[in-house]
């Protein structure tokens, strides 16, 4: 009997480009399709909870998909850990009712973008943090980056290469904490656009350096205009860190209301 199981997984992005399939390069997809098709015989067909960028890393990533395998939910990571790269590694199984779908049942996300703001670089977050060597002030950043909190037209904060029509979000959540010489960006919203979270650290980076005013934010919003807002930053500090659904992906024996 079929049944569809749920995976949460996690990634270093440094070696990818992104997460779906390409005609000519690497992708987590079709490493991550690989190790399946080892380990089940089959190919089957991924629901992934989203999309990550080439570089970009993930600690929670979700994918959804049907198996005649009778593998039980807690040796499956292992199995197929043993055939997935160091780089990637599954953390999490969980069966769930049929007809799930790991992007269309997704309540939100949580995005993290990571500044090693140090004036030398460090090796060991080369790939995994953005270095940025100028002192920031995390708590006037705290405070522009609250600007993004609400119901906004983000497509200000958009990529001129998106297609999508409804650039409508609503952010639940936006900060910026310094722990040592790491400066983070939190933000989590019941969807994002296309290089929306890197949008959003490169303006707040031209705050800092005082060439945006601390209140531009709402002005971007409202104009919509992508041309007003900062630089998309580089995207090996952005991190997809928590995947929302209305029940916990890592708890096998919490019921699947959706």
């Amino acid at each position: 009997m079929e049944r569809t199981l749920l995976l949460t997984l996690r990634y270093d992005g440094s070696r990818y480009h992104g997460w779906q399939v390409q005609q000519n390069a690497v992708a987590v997809q079709e490493v991550f399709q690989n190790a399946l098709k080892d380990l089940l015989g089959s190919r089957p067909d991924l629901k992934a909870c989203s999309r990550t960028d080439t570089g970009v890393h993930a600690d929670m990533f979700c994918v959804s998909f049907e198996t005649d395998s009778r593998i039980p939910c807690d040796q499956f990571p292992q199995a197929l850990n043993m055939r997935l790269p160091r780089d990637i590694a599954v953390y999490g199984c969980r069966e769930v009712e049929k007809g799930f779908h790991a992007r269309y049942h997704c309540l939100g996300k949580r995005y993290v973008y990571q500044i090693l703001n140090t004036k030398q670089r460090n090796p060991f977050y080369e790939g995994r943090a953005f270095h940025y060597r100028y002192r920031l002030d995390e708590n006037m950043l705290d405070k522009a980056a609250a600007q993004y909190i609400g119901k906004h037209d983000f497509s200000g904060f958009c990529s001129y290469k998106s297609t999508v029509e409804d650039t409508v979000r609503t952010v639940n959540r936006a900060c910026v904490e310094r722990r040592g010489d790491m400066v983070t960006f939190t933000v989590e919203a019941d969807g994002f656009l296309y290089n929306m979270v890197r949008i959003m650290v490169g303006t707040l980076l031209r705050i800092a350096q005082g060439k945006f005013a601390s209140d531009r934010i709402p002005m971007i919003l409202e104009k919509g205009d992508r041309a007003l807002a900062g630089p998309t930053a580089p995207a090996e500090g952005l991190y997809l860190s928590r995947v929302f659904y209305p029940f916990d992906p890592l708890d096998s024996k919490e019921s699947v209301q959706f």
